[in-house]
Protein backbone atom coordinates (compact mmCIF):
# COMPACT_ATOMS: atom_id res chain seq x y z
CA UNK A 1 0.00 0.00 0.00
CA UNK A 2 1.24 3.67 -0.87
CA UNK A 3 1.83 5.69 1.92
CA UNK A 4 0.78 9.27 1.07
CA UNK A 5 1.75 12.46 3.16
CA UNK A 6 -0.75 15.24 2.39
CA UNK A 7 0.38 18.53 4.18
CA UNK A 8 -2.31 21.32 5.38
CA UNK A 9 -5.60 20.80 6.75
CA UNK A 10 -7.80 22.83 5.12
CA UNK A 11 -10.21 22.39 1.74
CA UNK A 12 -7.64 21.20 -0.18
CA UNK A 13 -5.90 19.15 1.98
CA UNK A 14 -8.81 17.35 3.52
CA UNK A 15 -10.44 16.36 0.18
CA UNK A 16 -6.94 14.68 -0.72
CA UNK A 17 -6.87 12.78 2.31
CA UNK A 18 -10.75 11.50 1.66
CA UNK A 19 -10.08 11.04 -1.92
CA UNK A 20 -6.96 8.98 -1.43
CA UNK A 21 -8.13 7.07 1.06
CA UNK A 22 -11.14 5.60 -0.87
CA UNK A 23 -8.42 4.78 -3.39
CA UNK A 24 -6.63 2.65 -0.72
CA UNK A 25 -4.01 4.22 -0.02
CA UNK A 26 -2.34 4.65 3.61
CA UNK A 27 -3.04 8.44 4.44
CA UNK A 28 -1.76 10.83 6.66
CA UNK A 29 -2.85 14.47 7.24
CA UNK A 30 -0.63 17.29 8.96
CA UNK A 31 -2.01 20.11 9.83
CA UNK A 32 -1.01 23.49 12.37
CA UNK A 33 -4.68 23.61 13.84
CA UNK A 34 -6.63 20.75 14.76
CA UNK A 35 -9.94 21.71 13.33
CA UNK A 36 -11.29 21.95 9.45
CA UNK A 37 -12.48 25.38 9.20
CA UNK A 38 -15.58 26.29 6.65
CA UNK A 39 -14.07 29.67 5.26
CA UNK A 40 -16.99 30.11 2.97
CA UNK A 41 -19.56 30.15 6.02
CA UNK A 42 -17.17 32.62 7.94
CA UNK A 43 -18.43 35.26 6.61
CA UNK A 44 -21.41 35.65 9.12
CA UNK A 45 -18.82 35.33 12.25
CA UNK A 46 -18.14 39.89 11.68
CA UNK A 47 -21.90 40.12 12.31
CA UNK A 48 -22.35 37.58 15.48
CA UNK A 49 -24.83 34.97 13.41
CA UNK A 50 -22.54 32.48 13.63
CA UNK A 51 -19.08 31.92 16.14
CA UNK A 52 -15.79 30.51 15.29
CA UNK A 53 -16.69 26.76 16.70
CA UNK A 54 -19.97 26.96 14.47
CA UNK A 55 -17.71 26.79 11.18
CA UNK A 56 -15.12 24.27 12.36
CA UNK A 57 -15.13 20.71 12.61
CA UNK A 58 -12.62 18.60 14.33
CA UNK A 59 -9.63 16.70 11.86
CA UNK A 60 -10.08 14.50 14.50
CA UNK A 61 -13.46 13.25 13.81
CA UNK A 62 -12.85 13.63 9.92
CA UNK A 63 -9.94 11.49 10.72
CA UNK A 64 -11.65 9.10 12.54
CA UNK A 65 -14.87 8.30 10.17
CA UNK A 66 -12.28 8.67 6.58
CA UNK A 67 -9.61 6.21 8.43
CA UNK A 68 -6.76 8.71 7.56
CA UNK A 69 -4.24 9.34 10.28
CA UNK A 70 -4.11 12.86 11.49
CA UNK A 71 -0.78 15.10 13.36
CA UNK A 72 -0.99 18.02 14.66
CA UNK A 73 1.85 20.40 14.47
CA UNK A 74 3.41 23.40 12.37
CA UNK A 75 5.27 22.25 9.19
CA UNK A 76 8.89 24.02 9.50
CA UNK A 77 10.58 22.76 6.15
CA UNK A 78 9.66 20.87 2.94
CA UNK A 79 12.63 19.17 1.29
CA UNK A 80 10.42 18.21 -1.98
CA UNK A 81 13.25 16.36 -3.99
CA UNK A 82 14.26 14.22 -0.43
CA UNK A 83 10.59 13.34 0.11
CA UNK A 84 11.12 15.08 3.38
CA UNK A 85 9.78 17.27 6.26
CA UNK A 86 10.15 18.97 9.06
CA UNK A 87 7.58 19.36 12.42
CA UNK A 88 7.80 22.38 14.71
CA UNK A 89 8.07 19.82 17.21
CA UNK A 90 11.44 18.49 15.56
CA UNK A 91 9.62 15.70 14.35
CA UNK A 92 10.92 14.80 10.82
CA UNK A 93 8.57 12.91 8.50
CA UNK A 94 10.52 11.11 5.40
CA UNK A 95 8.99 7.31 4.86
CA UNK A 96 6.34 8.17 2.17
CA UNK A 97 5.86 7.53 -1.29
CA UNK A 98 4.04 10.67 -2.29
CA UNK A 99 3.82 14.20 -0.36
CA UNK A 100 0.61 16.27 -1.50
CA UNK A 101 1.15 19.83 -0.60
CA UNK A 102 -2.09 21.79 0.09
CA UNK A 103 -1.27 24.38 2.60
CA UNK A 104 -2.77 27.58 0.67
CA UNK A 105 -1.05 30.43 -0.14
CA UNK A 106 -0.71 33.60 1.76
CA UNK A 107 -0.70 37.43 0.92
CA UNK A 108 1.38 39.85 -0.46
CA UNK A 109 2.44 41.56 2.68
CA UNK A 110 2.42 45.65 2.49
CA UNK A 111 3.01 48.16 4.77
CA UNK A 112 1.27 48.44 8.03
CA UNK A 113 -0.94 45.52 6.68
CA UNK A 114 -0.17 43.36 9.49
CA UNK A 115 -0.87 46.07 12.16
CA UNK A 116 -3.66 47.63 10.52
CA UNK A 117 -6.11 45.51 8.77
CA UNK A 118 -7.87 42.47 9.38
CA UNK A 119 -9.42 39.78 7.04
CA UNK A 120 -12.06 37.15 6.81
CA UNK A 121 -9.70 35.22 4.43
CA UNK A 122 -6.88 35.12 7.39
CA UNK A 123 -6.52 33.06 10.33
CA UNK A 124 -9.84 32.27 11.60
CA UNK A 125 -9.28 34.52 14.83
CA UNK A 126 -8.94 37.30 12.86
CA UNK A 127 -12.77 36.68 11.70
CA UNK A 128 -13.35 36.98 15.60
CA UNK A 129 -11.50 40.10 15.97
CA UNK A 130 -13.82 41.70 13.63
CA UNK A 131 -16.55 40.88 15.47
CA UNK A 132 -15.25 42.16 18.75
CA UNK A 133 -13.98 45.54 16.54
CA UNK A 134 -17.44 45.92 15.05
CA UNK A 135 -18.79 45.77 18.24
CA UNK A 136 -16.68 47.99 20.18
CA UNK A 137 -18.04 50.72 17.55
CA UNK A 138 -21.39 50.30 17.66
CA UNK A 139 -21.70 50.56 21.18
CA UNK A 140 -20.01 54.02 20.73
CA UNK A 141 -22.69 54.88 18.43
CA UNK A 142 -20.28 55.90 14.94
CA UNK A 143 -17.47 55.12 12.80
CA UNK A 144 -15.64 54.54 9.69
CA UNK A 145 -15.91 51.00 8.55
CA UNK A 146 -13.45 50.22 5.30
CA UNK A 147 -13.20 47.12 3.39
CA UNK A 148 -11.74 45.83 0.25
CA UNK A 149 -9.07 43.36 -1.55
CA UNK A 150 -6.18 43.70 -3.86
CA UNK A 151 -4.54 41.61 -6.23
CA UNK A 152 -1.51 40.21 -7.25
CA UNK A 153 0.49 41.87 -10.58
CA UNK A 154 2.38 38.06 -11.26
CA UNK A 155 -0.92 36.19 -10.61
CA UNK A 156 -4.04 37.51 -12.01
CA UNK A 157 -5.72 34.49 -10.69
CA UNK A 158 -4.76 35.22 -7.52
CA UNK A 159 -7.62 37.19 -5.90
CA UNK A 160 -10.69 36.16 -3.46
CA UNK A 161 -12.59 39.28 -3.67
CA UNK A 162 -16.05 37.72 -3.05
CA UNK A 163 -15.64 37.71 0.77
CA UNK A 164 -15.23 41.77 0.72
CA UNK A 165 -18.36 42.53 -1.00
CA UNK A 166 -20.56 39.70 1.31
CA UNK A 167 -18.76 41.13 4.55
CA UNK A 168 -19.95 44.40 3.63
CA UNK A 169 -23.22 44.21 3.09
CA UNK A 170 -23.72 41.93 5.97
CA UNK A 171 -22.19 44.68 8.03
CA UNK A 172 -24.42 47.00 6.42
CA UNK A 173 -27.39 44.92 7.29
CA UNK A 174 -26.13 44.53 10.81
CA UNK A 175 -25.61 48.35 11.57
CA UNK A 176 -29.06 48.53 10.53
CA UNK A 177 -30.46 45.97 12.74
CA UNK A 178 -28.81 48.12 15.92
CA UNK A 179 -30.27 51.16 14.13
CA UNK A 180 -26.98 53.27 13.60
CA UNK A 181 -26.35 52.56 9.90
CA UNK A 182 -26.86 56.05 9.49
CA UNK A 183 -23.69 57.44 11.77
CA UNK A 184 -21.59 55.25 10.00
CA UNK A 185 -19.96 55.80 6.58
CA UNK A 186 -18.83 52.44 4.83
CA UNK A 187 -16.79 51.94 1.94
CA UNK A 188 -15.13 49.60 -0.43
CA UNK A 189 -11.72 49.95 -1.92
CA UNK A 190 -9.45 48.43 -4.19
CA UNK A 191 -6.79 49.01 -6.77
CA UNK A 192 -8.11 48.02 -9.59
CA UNK A 193 -10.22 50.08 -12.01
CA UNK A 194 -13.26 46.99 -11.57
CA UNK A 195 -13.09 44.89 -9.44
CA UNK A 196 -15.19 41.92 -9.47
CA UNK A 197 -14.85 41.85 -13.35
CA UNK A 198 -14.59 38.42 -13.49
CA UNK A 199 -18.53 38.04 -12.53
CA UNK A 200 -19.14 39.73 -15.71
CA UNK A 201 -20.38 43.48 -17.20
CA UNK A 202 -23.84 43.07 -15.97
CA UNK A 203 -22.55 42.30 -12.00
CA UNK A 204 -20.32 44.86 -11.70
CA UNK A 205 -23.35 47.23 -12.98
CA UNK A 206 -25.45 45.44 -10.13
CA UNK A 207 -22.76 46.31 -8.05
CA UNK A 208 -22.72 49.60 -8.64
CA UNK A 209 -26.60 49.40 -8.22
CA UNK A 210 -26.23 47.83 -5.19
CA UNK A 211 -23.73 50.41 -3.68
CA UNK A 212 -25.68 53.21 -4.72
CA UNK A 213 -28.67 51.70 -2.71
CA UNK A 214 -26.98 51.33 0.60
CA UNK A 215 -24.44 53.99 0.78
CA UNK A 216 -21.54 52.64 0.37
CA UNK A 217 -18.61 54.57 -0.95
CA UNK A 218 -16.11 53.53 -3.59
CA UNK A 219 -12.40 54.26 -3.47
CA UNK A 220 -11.35 52.23 -6.91
CA UNK A 221 -8.72 52.14 -9.15
CA UNK A 222 -5.27 53.66 -7.47
CA UNK A 223 -2.61 51.18 -6.05
CA UNK A 224 -2.48 50.76 -2.26
CA UNK A 225 0.81 52.68 -0.68
CA UNK A 226 0.07 52.27 3.23
CA UNK A 227 -2.59 50.79 5.54
CA UNK A 228 -2.46 52.71 9.00
CA UNK A 229 -4.15 53.48 11.99
CA UNK A 230 -6.43 55.77 10.70
CA UNK A 231 -7.37 54.75 6.84
CA UNK A 232 -5.67 53.58 4.24
CA UNK A 233 -3.40 55.39 1.41
CA UNK A 234 -3.24 54.67 -2.16
CA UNK A 235 -0.72 56.13 -4.99
CA UNK A 236 -2.86 58.83 -6.51
CA UNK A 237 -2.65 60.55 -2.65
CA UNK A 238 -5.72 60.28 -1.32
CA UNK A 239 -6.37 58.77 1.70
CA UNK A 240 -9.45 56.78 2.69
CA UNK A 241 -10.07 57.68 6.80
CA UNK A 242 -11.11 54.34 8.34
CA UNK A 243 -11.49 53.23 12.14
CA UNK A 244 -11.65 49.63 10.87
CA UNK A 245 -10.38 48.31 7.89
Amino acid sequence: MKKVLVLGGGFAGVEAAIYLRKNEMDVTLVSDRDYFYIYPTSIWIPTGDVTREDVSVPLYDLARAHEFKLIIDPITRIEAAEKRVSLESGRVLDSYDYIVVAIGQGKIQMEGMKEHTLSICGAPEEATALYERLDALVQRGFGKIAMGFGGNSNDSSAVRGGPAFEVLFNVHNYLKKKGVRDTFELSFFAPMEKPGQKMGEKALVMMDKMFGMTNISKKVGSKITAFEADGISFEDGTKLESDLT
